[in-house]
């Protein structure tokens, strides 16, 4: 029986010094508290090169003098594919995986296990030596709420705030007010934030980083302190005009497919500049066949995307402009009409928008009889159709993207503004022509558009007693506005 037993103490010593050479290995590498602070926190903490481009870089440059600094500094390069001609002496994380490949390989907590990360640009070099060590003592002593330290590499930084609207789809940038922390910055920028901060997002690090690391910060509520006093040397990379050319258009291919992943269709710089990456003429709109008047975006706690809004604007001020030339009459209707009354413009969350018209007036419009007998492109790409759910008219935006302004065909039958055919939606009633004439003009979209004279009781009517002062979704049986 002494055997045995023997052979388990062994067992048991064995696994001990295991385990205790495993725990101090660990703390060698995640190093905490103010005694790994005061004796240089560089151990702990792991370079990641994210912004660099396969095709011209410096990761070799920045590989030397980075080690040289800190010869035990973890250094990572995160790369979609396997960099070419290899790196050497490089740690590379792969983020697309080939087949082969387990799917932790891809993941960051399987090859950082520093208590801290650095994201540093190409081209940047580690001058003095103790810069990391005081961007790590700045995230320590930072006030509550700064997860992230950033210090200019080359060029000094721009503090900005920024704000995030999912519900809009908006992303907007001003200048931030002094004492007011950073939400994001401009220029190039080494970012230091806890490794356990970096694992929490969703997409740490999709390309380009700083904008999506600073939009991601800035939906949890995370704010940015710019390092005063403190400048990373950089070499520009790529150096040479044509690759400087790649990169130009491989960042605004990252940028369009980063911004559809976060949900972002409309920036707005600090400048008031707004750049776009929703639908166009050329794509589809940027949802799918309304089913019970409720777009499915309204399922996911947002409104009509900002690229689908500047569409219908666009259609309808073409729309109004060639009824007008035309002679035809016309007014808001539905929602729209409603719109008018509320906003000013679209509802937000609308997802077309509504003109009547006097049946008697079709022919006087070149488009709209063209559209009796199929459809019609017009010379600046506006599809004019007959709509196929009923006797109604149909103005798309484009012949791949189908957002529309509908045109509902009215006449008078003692005196009573009626049409042939009924969609049957609660507001869609004949009205009296006494709340249509003498038509007025309302702000709508920017544009002063015909309306009827007595809208807001003909809105009563339609959509209710309070239907102006209490907005709610097209169809609340199906879903309702939160808090109503």
């Amino acid at each position: 029986m002494r055997c045995p037993l023997c052979h388990v103490l062994i067992a048991l010593t064995l696994l001990c010094n295991a385990l205790l050479l495993y725990y101090t290995w660990h703390l060698q590498l995640r190093p905490s508290g103010h005694q790994a602070l005061s004796h240089g926190l560089s151990p702990g903490i792991t370079v990641i090169v994210r912004e660099f481009r396969t095709f011209e870089h410096g990761l070799e440059e920045l590989k030397r003098s980075f080690l040289h600094a800190h010869p035990s500094l973890p250094l990572l390069v995160a790369s979609d594919t396997l960099p070419y001609p290899p790196l050497s002496g490089i740690h590379v994380l792969r983020l697309n995986l080939s087949p082969e490949q387990p799917s932790s390989a891809a993941r960051l907590d399987s090859h950082i296990y520093t208590r801290l990360v650095a994201l540093v640009p190409d081209g940047t070099t580690l001058d003095p030596p103790d810069l990391l060590d005081r961007m790590a003592r700045a995230l320590r002593d930072a006030p509550t709420g700064v997860r992230i330290i950033a210090a200019a590499a080359g060029d000094s930084l721009r503090c900005l705030h920024l704000n995030i609207s999912l519900q809009k789809w908006t992303a907007e940038y001003r200048p931030a007010a002094v004492g007011e922390h950073c939400g994001a910055v401009s220029g190039a920028a080494v970012l230091m934030l806890r490794s356990r901060d970096l694992f929490d997002l969703p997409f740490p690090l999709a390309r380009p980083l700083q904008t999506t690391m600073f939009m991601q910060a800035s939906l949890r509520g995370w704010g940015v302190q710019v390092l005063s006093g403190v400048s990373f040397p950089r070499t520009l990379f790529p150096a040479t005009d044509h690759g400087r050319w790649k990169a130009e258009q491989a960042e605004r291919l990252e940028e369009a497919s980063t911004m559809r992943m976060l949900g972002v269709r409309l920036v707005r710089g600090p400048d008031g500049a707004e750049k776009w990456f929703g639908c166009s003429k050329e794509t589809p709109r940027c949802f799918g066949t309304v089913v019970g008047e409720t777009p499915e975006y309204l399922y996911e706690g947002r409104w009509t995307p900002p690229c689908c809004l500047r569409a219908l604007r666009l259609t309808t001020r073409h729309v109004i402009t060639v009824l007008e030339a035309s002679g035809v009459r016309y007014w808001l209707e539905g929602g729209s009409l409603l719109g008018a009354a509320r906003h000013q413009d679209i509802i937000p969350w609308d997802y077309d928008v509504d003109l009547g018209i006097y049946l008697e007036d079709v022919n006087l419009c070149t488009e709209l009889r063209g559209a009796q007998g199929g459809s019609l492109v017009d010379s600046e790409g506006f599809v004019w159709e007959r709509a196929i759910e009923g006797d109604f008219f149909r103005v798309q935006f484009s012949q791949h993207n189908h957002l529309h302004v509908d045109l509902w065909p009215f006449y008078p039958r003692d005196g009573v503004m009626t049409r042939d055919s009924w969609t049957g939606h609660p507001q869609d009633v004949e009205f009296p022509e006494s709340f249509l004439q003498p038509l007025q003009t309302l702000s709508f979209i920017g544009m002063s558009v015909q309306a009827p004279n007595r809208h807001i009781e003909l809105l009563r009517m339609k959509f209710g007693d309070r239907a102006i002062e209490e907005p709610e979704y097209p169809n609340p049986s199906l879903l309702r506005m939160r808090g109503r």
